[in-house]
């Protein structure tokens, strides 16, 4: 069954807003407590902690701190599996070593099933009701709406969004329209894109939204600096005045990534408009943008990175492979190693080596001559067509995998729907005793070791007081357990 995801704006009011704010705490809080019972059941008791056994002693968790009663037991739940998302990156390579997130990396939580919240809306504005918290209004259009299944509430630069992930049929996901063209598309840092059909040849200019943007980022930038940032190691604050400027320089660069996004979708869309057959480069813009090492050309590389982060070719290539998907056409990455499209000549199957500065291709050995990036193009179209004279075409080649398509090869990391199919681990009585696995993965119901490992973990990460409470807790159940 299709999926699409669909982002409203909230607007809540004050309270709503304090009420948001402090759940979006509580789940940050709990994502560090998860992460540091790992590593502390791994460093002293040499035992490795799934999520199950973090998952089952949500309740004996929720027990001890009650303010968690006030939070969804569905969205606490998804809470720990990006803790587990984390750690099962970390150990396939895929990511670093997880860390503790403050709140102002931490962007919200998510209701993984359809309980806990309710959305009124056929697809355009309305209100969204969270359980035990509020009811909110919320403004946005989705293209296509369908049966909604999970909700993201996300706090980003100031502002609350909600991302619902909506179910279509078949017959709803059918609706963009195509036609029946052929393009090759070459991308570029001049040209944002140049594409051609054999015939008909155009280019779309990078719009450059980060080189215009750059002179006020760097104006606020040097005002900045001349105020008093935090410093951790000295225990030091950010001033008010810092705050307010960083403040404005994340909405410039904020508003500079919304107009990339916006100007991505159009251009994607006026091309699947136009053709349902795309064939484009292979690229790996993370092995393209790596800062240079050697040489003494190091600005120059990082002018080039910062140009070609500028026009975004991923977002490009991502944006116009799954409209081109969801219009039934059909996609077609060139293998760029074996084919080399910007040195083949289109017309003959020539290959000769070319500098960067050579922007116009002309072959030595039919004389055929055209803009560089042009003829890149069509060498792509040409061959995915299978007419590109000298080669033959294997689509085995010609996968649909981006740049991050060695990591793509890798084990998945698994997903709350994987979870909710295998059974879920109950509590076993024994005797009078319940052994409940608590969150730091020992039992509650034989010793205090667990209490006491948690208001020690809460002491190291300066939540004192919270710790303090813990002792006293201890030290009355201890009393009462004396006396009785």
């Amino acid at each position: 069954m299709p999926v699409r995801r669909v982002t409203f704006r909230l607007y809540p009011n004050k309270k709503q807003e304090q009420t948001l704010r402090y759940h979006r705490k509580l789940h940050k809080d709990l994502y560090n407590a998860a992460v540091c019972n790992r590593f502390t059941q791994y460093q002293k008791f040499n035992h490795r902690v799934d999520y199950f056994e973090q998952q089952n002693s949500l309740p004996a968790f929720k027990e001890v701190w009650t303010e968690y009663k006030k939070c969804n037991c569905m969205t606490l739940q998804a809470t720990l599996k990006r803790v587990d998302y984390a750690f099962n990156r970390w150990f396939k390579g895929l990511a670093k070593r997880p860390k503790y997130k403050s709140i102002k990396h931490y962007s919200g939580w998510t209701y993984p099933s359809k309980t806990g919240w309710k959305v009124h809306t056929n697809g355009d504005n309305g209100y969204l009701d969270l359980a035990k918290i509020c009811s909110i209004q919320m403004r946005g259009k989705a293209r296509i709406w369908g049966t909604p299944t999970t909700c993201t509430i996300v706090y980003r630069n100031g502002k609350w969004y909600a991302s619902i992930t909506v179910n279509l049929t078949e017959l709803q996901a059918a609706t963009r329209q195509t036609d029946f063209g052929s393009v090759g598309i070459d991308f570029g840092c001049k040209s944002a894109l140049a594409i051609t059909d054999g015939e008909n040849h155009s280019f779309v200019e990078a719009p450059k939204f980060l080189r215009k943007a750059e002179a006020k980022i760097k104006h606020l930038s040097k005002g900045k600096r001349r105020k008093r940032a935090p410093n951790r190691r000295k225990k030091q604050k950010g001033s008010s005045r810092w705050k307010k400027t960083q403040t404005k320089i994340s909405q410039v660069t904020r508003k500079v990534a919304n107009q990339r996004q916006n100007w991505v979708h159009q251009v994607a869309t006026d091309i699947v408009r136009c053709n349902s057959f795309v064939a484009t480069e292979k690229l790996e813009v993370s092995k393209m943008t790596r800062s240079s090492k050697k040489g003494k050309r190091k600005k120059q590389k990082a002018g080039l990175n910062k140009s070609i982060l500028d026009v975004g070719m991923g977002m490009l290539r991502s944006a116009i492979e799954y409209k081109v998907k969801d219009a039934g056409g059909v996609f077609i990455e060139v293998p760029t190693r074996k084919v080399k499209p910007s040195q083949t000549c289109p017309n003959c199957g020539n290959q000769a080596k070319k500098t960067l500065l050579q922007r116009v291709h002309h072959c030595h050995k039919c004389g055929f001559t055209m803009d560089r990036d042009l003829a890149a193009a069509l060498v792509m179209l040409l061959w995915a067509l299978g007419i590109l004279p000298g080669f033959g075409t294997n689509l085995v080649d010609a996968d649909a995998s981006s740049s991050t398509s060695k990591t793509r090869d890798r084990k998945r990391t698994g997903s709350m729907k994987q979870l909710g199919q295998m059974k879920r681990q109950k509590h076993s009585p024994t005797g009078l005793v319940v052994e409940t696995r608590d969150l730091y993965g020992v039992g509650l119901g034989s010793s205090f070791e667990a209490l006491i490992e948690v208001a020690f973990c809460l002491y190291n990460q300066k939540w004192h007081t919270l710790a303090s409470f813990v002792f006293i807790y201890l030290s009355l159940v201890n009393l009462l357990s004396f006396l009785s």
